[in-house]
């Protein structure tokens, strides 16, 4: 068995763990929406808490979207947009409250294995789908 075909069973895992974060999150958020999900927003300020709902509910929408891209159509661009929500999110938690980098259960500390992750399966993803095209017709005898 060749290093390539080993990799693949391995590359699906941690895709697949992806997939679970990412819904596992969507889903939480919602279920703990007027709990944990909204008192993670407490720091925000006074006049920006009144959308607090919205962005609970947005970025849950969003964890679950990229849920759904990561488990059926998989690609550079999925990755690569995972990545890019993921560092956004993560900007905004840290002006939001930077001690979440050191809070013992790793909320923003997660995210450095994550982006490893989201890396090593960009990497391993055809640069571009395959296309499927109709061959040209055939040229009559004339």
């Amino acid at each position: 068995m060749s290093a390539k075909t080993k990799a693949a069973p391995s590359l699906g895992l941690l895709r697949y763990s992806l997939v679970v974060v990412w819904l596992a999150t969507a889903f939480v958020s919602v279920w703990e929406l007027h709990g944990q999900s909204l008192d993670l927003l407490a720091k925000l300020p006074r006049p920006l808490q009144r959308w607090a709902t919205a962005v609970v509910l947005a970025g849950a929408a969003v964890d679950a979207v990229i849920g759904l891209w990561l488990a059926w159509r998989p690609s550079r661009m999925a990755y690569a947009t995972a990545l890019a929500v993921m560092i956004g999110m993560t900007l905004a938690a840290t002006a939001i409250d930077p001690g979440w980098w050191l809070h013992p259960l790793g909320p923003l500390t997660k995210n450095l294995p994550i982006t490893a992750i989201l890396w090593v399966l960009w990497r391993a993803s055809p640069a571009s789908p395959a296309r499927h095209t109709a061959p040209p017709p055939a040229r009559q005898p004339s």
